[in-house]
């Protein structure tokens, strides 16, 4: 069906998120194609690229997005026409820094080195554009480079941006992306990480607070740490984000440290899956079914609270358990399966769990490794932390260290006389 029918279902004049359509659709055909080519899984057995040709369709299709004065992306176009007039250059950081994985993979896949090259352009773009304490806004204009909203931390708007960038490096070993995620950590954790631990929104340009909020978006952050190796910032920030967790049974979209309360307006739990990824993530580094108990409260929430008829509803009220008539797909791409995985030994699953061999996307699509990262960032249950080669990397302000110039050999030649 989806090699008849795939290709006209991307052909119309529908404005899609950019953001969105890469991590949800393409990234999902990227993956599969990926085990679809894997003889030993036998999962289709007359598969012939048809996957990684509409793959290439809907690339070709959000490749418009990009044709900016900055290589900055739409937020929004149309699948069959690019931007559409009158739409807004105001666009997420997240979007422009969100498709380095699936772009990078499908000019590997098919030979196009054009979506690499943009990717890595709209990379560079946002990072240069980062304030002079090391930060990012939440929103930039395309056509102007311009930031619009200076609001600056790990929630919704920018958070996948720099997991982007952590697991580009894992994909490519280019320490280019390790370098700007190294520094972009380093400066959240100067200016965004509060004294207690509790990371919070600020001014990109000064550091000053601009809301003091806990957001259930920052729950992946944690994973993320893990999965370069700092688990002595990344365990105890798990258990802040479980503890409100507890408190209500799910997270609310924005906590407010100040008054120890849901943001007014902002406490439903549309069933994201961030809590969930980042119990994956430790219980996989650290063997410790702490994360696995912090699971099973996930699922007897989910299950008592959440659960109808036809699947699970999003909760439109943390403290009163109301729900709304709405289930995310992401619930399914995400946080089911992180639950699944993080609870799963079996054989089947083992390769899927080889941080070796496959990194997620954002939307939990798996992408395999052409080789095994290096081995500071390959954790588990026997593998403790090493911080000596981010030590010589980085200097105590959190700075790359200026890498020493070597000197060419010159031979001087006397002139004859």
């Amino acid at each position: 069906w989806l090699s008849i029918h795939g290709a006209a279902a991307f052909d119309r004049d529908q404005t899609v998120s950019v953001f969105e359509t890469n991590i949800r659709v393409l990234g999902s055909l990227i993956s599969n194609h990926m085990l679809a080519k894997r003889e030993d899984l036998e999962l289709m057995s007359d598969y012939n690229d048809e996957l990684l040709t509409l793959a290439l369709d809907l690339g070709n299709r959000l490749l418009r997005a990009y044709m900016t004065p900055t290589g900055l992306p739409w937020g929004s176009i149309s699948l069959k026409t690019g931007p559409k007039f009158g739409e807004t250059p105001v666009t997420a950081t997240a979007t422009g820094g969100t498709v380095l994985l699936e772009f990078i993979l499908l000019s590997q896949l098919s030979g196009e080195k054009k979506f690499a090259r943009a990717a890595e352009k709209a990379t560079k773009a946002l990072w240069q554009r980062r304030s002079e304490i090391g930060l990012l806004g939440s929103h930039v204009n395309v056509e102007t480079g311009e930031w619009v909203y200076f609001d600056s931390g790990i929630g919704g708007g920018i958070d996948s941006f720099y997991e982007y960038l952590m697991k580009a490096h894992l994909l490519t070993g280019k320490s280019s992306y390790l370098e700007m995620f190294e520094e972009g950590v380093n400066a959240i954790s100067r200016h965004v990480r509060r004294s207690d631990g509790w990371y919070v929104d600020v001014d990109m340009r000064s550091g000053s607070v601009m809301f003091p909020y806990y957001r259930s978006l920052q729950s992946f952050w944690p994973g993320l740490l893990t999965l370069w190796g700092d688990l002595d910032e990344a365990r105890p920030l798990f258990d802040k984000f479980y503890a409100i967790w507890r408190r209500y049974g799910f997270l609310p979209e924005a906590f407010n440290l100040a008054s120890d309360e849901p943001q007014q307006g902002l406490g439903q739990y549309p069933l994201r899956p961030e809590l969930a990824e980042s119990a994956f993530f430790l219980h996989r580094s650290t063997g410790d079914d702490h994360f696995r108990w912090a699971g099973a409260a996930i699922i007897d929430s989910l299950n008592t609270h959440a659960r109808v008829q036809c699947g699970y509803a999003a909760v439109e009220n943390v403290s009163t358990k109301v729900l709304r008539d709405h289930m995310d797909s992401y619930f399914l791409a995400e946080t089911v399966k992180y639950l699944y995985l993080l609870f799963d030994d079996s054989a089947w699953t083992q390769d899927f769990r080889d941080p070796a061999k496959y990194i997620f996307n954002t939307e939990a699509h798996l992408l395999r490794l052409p080789k095994p990262p290096a081995d500071e960032f390959l954790l588990g249950p026997t593998k403790k932390p090493d911080y000596t080669r981010r030590r010589k990397r980085i200097d105590r302000n959190g700075k790359y260290k200026p890498k020493k110039k070597k000197e060419k050999k010159t031979t001087e030649t006397k002139s004859e006389m």
